[in-house]
């Protein structure tokens, strides 16, 4: 019956001055950082990220910021790297997706990125974990998408909702709108 907090790409590239900043980025993983440093009450602590080696059509040079969008957390630069605000903490596990296609949710991810690596549903299981809470950037992508799987993955899931940052800010509700008859809390 444990907890898992899973923080969703909080990476250089997603936050202000990135490739692909998210305004509230910065702010994002600043109030993350501050929750972890004290009594978070969490079985485990979990990141994924964006790890691109060659991702085809998910990068362009003229994005639509929906489907396609410029280079970004591209394997072995500084904006693929998690935020500095959180690279002391010590994540139980990190999870890289998207090596060579799109991924958005975090369950597409492995350990270490490799094909054979063990995936997010799989530790968690292990682990004994039952129920998550989901944070990160951003809100109307991968939040979404990873929130969307864990719930349908069977775990209980809230969305921390004060600790994500969209690209679309306007689509917020939306979201929340999409997660909730899923059996989603989104937490404020």
């Amino acid at each position: 019956m444990g907890k898992a907090l899973i923080v969703v790409d909080v990476q250089v590239d997603f936050c202000e001055g990135g490739a692909l900043g998210v305004d509230g980025g910065n702010a994002v993983a600043s109030d993350v950082a501050s929750l972890l440093a004290g009594e978070h009450g969490y079985d485990a602590v979990v990141a994924t990220r964006d790890h691109h080696i060659d991702p085809g059509s998910h990068f362009s040079a003229t994005p639509d910021f929906v489907d396609t969008w410029p280079p970004h957390c591209v394997v072995g630069t500084p904006g693929q790297e998690i935020h500095p605000d959180l690279t002391g903490f010590g994540f139980d596990a990190v999870f890289d997706k998207g090596s060579y296609e799109a991924a958005y949710s975090g369950f597409e991810g492995t350990v270490g990125g490799s094909p054979d690596g063990e995936g997010l549903a799989r530790w968690l299981g292990r682990r004994g974990i039952t129920s998550v809470d989901v944070c990160g950037i951003a809100t109307d992508f991968c939040v979404k998408a990873t929130a969307a799987d864990a719930a349908a993955e069977g775990f209980d899931t809230t969305v921390l909702a004060g600790l994500t940052a969209a690209v679309h800010n306007d689509s917020v509700e939306n979201v929340e709108g999409s997660l909730t008859p899923l059996g989603i809390t989104w937490q404020r």
